[in-house]
């Protein structure tokens, strides 16, 4: 048993301390290793498939790379590579175990859904229809974190993630801690996010710890993804905002995408050199490359022509044309 994050990770298989020995030995090289999921999935295989000798096979390794229905390749590539890593440690560990050959890495097809000004518009105007009432704080919370979310580009676990300590309202700042990157960063926020989030604070946290959570249910507990995902589709649905079907319409991350290309569209509007503007977003956004800011400017470019118009100017291995990536 481990922890991960705010969980208690528990295998039952005969692998379990090495699951836990592996994961501990990739932080201690510097790694942000927050996969126990995949051990755990790869867990129960293990004891479905009454394995319980240490050192894993080439049938084993076969079985659990084997193709799933409806399972994209890209999840089946990080799921191998996952395990082969984990035989590698293996046969270091003195347990030898077949190594599974190299999987081609393939490149996602996903293209991700950009809200429109007016979608915006429309959606925080159905936020702020929502009935309050005196038994739940729900209705008070997601306003506030949805126009968090897309006001300063965050993925959703970092807002809900952050602690009343984290967030400075007179100085107008925020600090999103152990992201995804590894990366601590403080981000400005703006005047009217700022009085959003006074409203929420004095009816909700005066009073609160610095290490409470900020966003927290009417028990303490901090908000959960899943209930922010219900209230996403219930005020997508309010507003009007189709909601397209699982991995076609817009999803909670939309938002961050959406603020990364409005970010770039206000740049381009207002005549700023895009060469120096795009790393400043990349920093914002805490991302590790340049390339993984570029891609909102690729797949967004026939909303905002003008954009790419600039952005062939620059680097072409940064910023390969549209058709030759």
């Amino acid at each position: 048993m481990r922890e991960g994050g705010t969980e208690m990770i528990e295998y039952y298989s005969s692998y379990g301390p090495f699951f836990s020995e592996y994961i501990e030995f990739k932080r201690s090289l510097g790694y942000r290793y927050k996969y126990e999921y995949v051990f755990t999935a790869f867990d129960r295989f293990l004891l479905e498939n009454n394995v319980t000798n240490i050192g894993l096979t080439r049938k084993i390794c076969d079985q659990w790379g084997q193709k799933r229905p409806n399972e994209s390749d890209v999840t089946r590539y990080k799921r191998i590579n996952d395990i082969r890593n984990f035989s590698i440690y293996l046969n270091g560990a003195g347990y030898p175990s077949y190594v599974p050959r190299q999987v081609h890495q393939y490149k996602t097809t996903f293209i991700p859904y950009i809200f429109t000004k007016e979608e915006i518009d429309q959606f925080f105007r159905a936020c702020d229809s929502l009935q309050f009432t005196p038994n739940s704080i729900t209705t008070h919370i997601y306003p506030a974190v949805f126009r968090l979310i897309y006001g300063c580009g965050l993925r959703a676990n970092e807002a809900l993630s952050i602690k009343c300590g984290d967030i400075n309202l007179d100085n107008k700042y925020i600090i999103i801690r152990e992201p995804k990157n590894g990366e601590d960063r403080m981000l400005p926020i703006s005047d009217s996010l700022v009085e959003t989030l006074k409203l929420y604070k004095n009816c909700y946290r005066n009073g609160a710890k610095e290490k409470d959570f900020f966003f927290v249910k009417l028990n303490g507990d901090r908000c959960s993804s899943e209930t922010m995902y219900e209230w996403f589709r219930k005020i997508l649905r309010i507003a009007g905002i189709s909601h397209g079907g699982k991995g076609h319409g817009p999803c909670v991350h939309s938002f961050r995408h959406s603020f990364s290309v409005h970010s770039l569209a206000a740049m381009s509007d207002a005549g700023l050199d895009l060469y120096y503007c795009l790393p400043l977003l990349s920093k914002y956004l805490g991302h590790k490359s340049l390339e993984a800011t570029d891609k909102y400017v690729r797949l967004t470019a026939d909303m905002y022509p003008g954009i790419m118009d600039d952005m062939n100017q620059l680097c072409s291995y940064v910023f390969p044309e549209v058709g030759k990536a």
